[in-house]
């Protein structure tokens, strides 16, 4: 796993993703929330401004909530319109199905799909204060497959910007699992902020285990986590990880 400090962290991403996508990647995956939003936009940039195609790409998302359809303003397929593939060429995305009658039968049905269209090439992450990973709260297993989740409290409570009120937040969620994340070529998570110290420092340098979900990607021989200077605050060996431009 390479660790990457830097002012930039979204430019790590977006190099990556455009690197994977020159070499001919036929899936990417894709992650929601705040954290990847300026790694998106520099996407779209490179698309707009420098010829960058996605033309016969298609996408993944991580994870979507329970309940939710998929026009509804806080779904994670909405978001992903929204802020990336509308302002892209992408053949096509694709996001689990949180509205459907059978859901465990529409996880499994997710997992088959990334593996028929795999292997992801380049698989974009954040990470939860608690460290999750994907919907993959503290205690999940790392061989875990996509799967309906029941969503922690301070996962919800993380969210509860989005929707109001922690009681709007929905409580379950469909997610690819740890084992799912892992089969992906590069996985590439950025953290920004000093909220996501905790976390990272754990990550990176706390034990492998389950009680931190993110810590999985030390077994990932081409991983890649790139934080900014407030999220690699609690990190005892920064300085080894630091680019040395910044």
């Amino acid at each position: 796993m390479r660790i990457v400090i830097t002012e930039q962290p979204e430019l790590v991403i977006a190099d990556r993703v455009a690197a994977a996508v020159r070499d001919g990647a036929r899936t990417i995956g894709l992650a929601t929330g705040s954290s990847p939003l300026k790694a998106y936009g520099e996407l779209i940039r490179r698309h707009r401004d420098e010829g960058l195609s996605f033309a016969g790409v298609s996408a993944v998302l991580l994870d979507e909530y329970i309940g939710l359809p998929p026009d509804h303003s806080q779904s994670f397929a909405r978001f992903i319109r929204e802020h990336l593939t509308d302002g892209l060429d992408l053949a096509a995305v694709y996001a689990p199905d949180g509205m459907a009658a059978d859901l465990p039968a529409a996880a499994r049905a997710y997992d088959e799909l990334i593996a028929r269209f795999g292997p992801v090439s380049v698989q974009v992450l954040g990470i939860g204060a608690n460290g999750h990973l994907g919907f993959n709260e503290p205690g999940s297993s790392f061989t875990s497959r996509s799967r309906v989740v029941q969503l922690a409290r301070r996962t919800r409570e993380d969210n509860a910007r989005f929707f109001g009120s922690v009681d709007q937040v929905p409580s379950s969620a469909i997610t690819q699992g740890l084992g799912t994340i892992c089969e992906a070529q590069e996985p590439v998570l950025i953290a920004t902020g000093e909220a996501k110290a905790e976390a990272v420092a754990a990550a990176v340098e706390g034990p492998v285990g389950v009680g931190c979900p993110a810590s999985v990607l030390r077994r990932h021989p081409h991983a890649t986590i790139a934080v900014d200077e407030a999220a690699a605050g609690l990190l005892h060996h920064r300085e080894r990880y630091r680019l040395p431009d910044t």
